[in-house]
């Protein structure tokens, strides 16, 4: 996973080239937890079993079945900066469980793997400052 914000359009591309399945989750708007579960829902197509926690999320990170058989994975996370500054603790939460997901997925080798991109529009500005990793993710 990379934290620093990237161009959008020449990963997707190569992700296509190479016959991955992208997926693209757009934060535009999202000011909270349930918007944020929501957003992801629609996007990875999570199956109905996954609530909205981040366990939950977790679970079902580390499981992406439903998604097309392909070469890898890409999710895209776009228009985040303001969800990140508005709820930093649940965005700090939120980028945990997509690194937990990726070490998974690259742990797994062989398979198909999981990246994750942080996109922006308009010119790149550093990300947000990270804060220690949580022990335990809140409900």
């Amino acid at each position: 996973m990379t934290l620093d914000p990237q161009p959008l359009e020449p990963a997707l591309a190569a992700a296509d080239a190479a016959g991955w399945t992208t997926v693209r989750l757009d934060l535009d708007g999202v000011r909270g937890k349930a918007e944020l579960m929501r957003r992801c829902g629609v996007a990875l197509r999570l199956p109905e079993w996954v609530g909205g926690n981040w366990d939950a999320l977790a679970d079902a990170m580390r499981d992406l079945s439903w998604l097309p058989e392909a070469g890898g994975r890409l999710v895209a996370v776009t228009s985040w900066r303001g969800y990140a500054d508005v709820r930093p603790a649940e965005w700090e939460t939120f980028v945990e469980v997509l690194e937990e997901a990726v070490d998974f997925w690259r742990e797994q080798g062989g398979g198909p793997g999981l990246t994750v991109l942080l996109a922006e529009a308009g010119p790149a500005a550093a990300a947000p400052a990270r804060t220690p990793r949580l022990k335990r993710r809140p409900g």
